[in-house]
């Protein structure tokens, strides 16, 4: 679909029916009102179990998280280009228990009996629930890429698509690179998290490069043939990078067809490249608790009502975020931030027996050029007969062309994103 210009109009009236859903009309409250278990606390989880609290405070909300602390991979890019530091993006829980009541349980879900309502986790605990919200993120393919396995994931040729260990990982092979050196980033097909973000990562690391190994040179072997914001990104890479940055697509022989870890070689359509810095960006699919409850089509990702996101596989379950079929929605945070509070209207409605409102979500990606060269992309989406469907004219992408005092402005805007949706996740 093609994509008409970013303005501020567009922001304000995404950002209104995004809070649509915030919104809601008041529903019945009540002690005892049930319990609900949510799998995950990231963008999507988080938000869910923060959302169902403060539609009805009478609802037992547990949030099932096996990290204590969730690192970002929002802003995960920048801790690459020197501009964030890893701790900048790490976020604790507590608040969610601390001001809204929800209940963190630190432990990891294995395995869900949807016919008895009950999740049991890797101690052993069982809990029982009268509705689940599911939000595993993503599960890497680590065979998905021939050669390329867990192991040299976390010695030498890092996907860093979970932020933490991964991410500094990277960031060190990059410190120790010598200049003059070539990285080579390899983003999947589609669908995975974040379309933007191997982009966004490839003009961080271009501006660590930049500013301090600048003979250096990037290769991106893309398994697609185009990718989103890819004009701008492109465009600002010229201007921004000349000379550094080289884009293969599928189509061309970008794909990767195999990899050596320890020669750092990658094959491709057109032959073989040697790398000093290797990022494999793998094939992904749902969360691991979701291929295991069976929630997952053949694809490897879950199928969802488009209105209310619950699981086209098992009753009284919803499956949000990264994890669901969501249909032109990215994987991204804000998207499951969105859905998020969506499904939170659904559950406490099931739950007191009212009808939920009508669902309009939003979505916005922010990236990050240099740290003063943003771009973003807005859309707004509905329910629609062949799933979540963008509603048009709604949004749209920054300007082609565009002055240096707007790409700054983007820039800005992009670290009050991160502000805003970190506070509405954790409150």
């Amino acid at each position: 679909m093609a994509k008409q210009t970013f303005t501020r109009r567009h922001i304000l009236a995404a950002t209104g029916a995004a809070a649509a859903v915030i919104g809601m009309p008041h529903i019945a409250r009540a002690q005892n009102g049930g319990r609900v278990l949510v799998i995950g606390g990231g963008f999507g989880g988080a938000t869910a179990a923060r959302y169902i609290k403060l539609f009805d405070p009478g609802i037992e909300v547990t949030l099932i998280e096996r990290d204590p602390a969730y690192v970002t991979c929002p802003f995960s890019n920048y801790v690459l280009g020197g501009i964030r530091t890893i701790e900048d993006i790490t976020h604790r829980r507590d608040p969610l228990q601390q001001r809204y009541g929800v209940k963190l349980v630190h432990g990891e879900a294995t395995a869900v009996d949807t016919n008895a309502r009950r999740v049991r986790l890797k101690d052993g605990t069982q809990l029982n629930y009268d509705r689940l919200v599911v939000a595993p993120g993503i599960e890497l393919k680590y065979d998905g890429v021939p050669g390329w396995n867990e192991q040299a994931a976390n010695t030498v040729m890092p996907h860093a698509w979970k932020a933490g260990p991964q991410t500094l990982l990277l960031k060190k092979q990059l410190e120790a690179m010598r200049d003059g050196g070539t990285v080579i980033v390899a983003p999947p097909a589609n669908p995975f998290r974040c379309p933007p973000g191997p982009y966004e990562r490839v003009s961080m690391i271009a501006w660590y490069l930049k500013t301090h190994k600048p003979r250096s040179k990037i290769l991106i072997l893309d398994a697609k043939d185009a990718f989103s914001k890819q004009g701008l990104f492109m465009g600002a890479w010229e201007s921004q990078y000349p000379g550094m940055i080289t884009w293969i697509a599928g189509k061309d022989g970008g794909k990767v067809e195999s990899v050596d870890p320890k020669s750092m070689t990658i094959k491709t359509g057109f032959g073989t490249e040697k790398g000093d810095v290797i990022n494999i960006i793998p094939p992904q699919t749902a969360g691991k608790i979701a291929l295991d409850a069976g929630l997952a089509e053949a694809n490897g990702w879950c199928a969802i009502d488009p209105a209310s996101f619950a699981s086209r596989k098992a009753a009284h379950v919803y499956v949000l975020g990264d994890a669901s079929i969501a249909g032109a929605m990215p994987k991204s945070g804000t998207a499951a931030n969105s859905q998020a509070k969506v499904v939170a209207a659904n559950v406490v409605s099931s739950l007191r027996g009212t009808q939920a409102p009508a669902a309009v979500y939003h979505n916005t990606c922010y990236s990050l050029v240099t740290p003063e060269y943003g771009i973003s992309v807005t859309g707004t989406y509905r329910p629609g007969p062949q799933g979540v469907a963008e509603v048009p004219n709604s949004g749209g992408v920054s300007p082609v062309r565009a002055d240096a005092a707007f790409r700054k402005s983007e820039a800005e805007h992009t670290a009050g994103w991160y502000a805003g949706i970190i506070a509405d996740t954790f409150g």
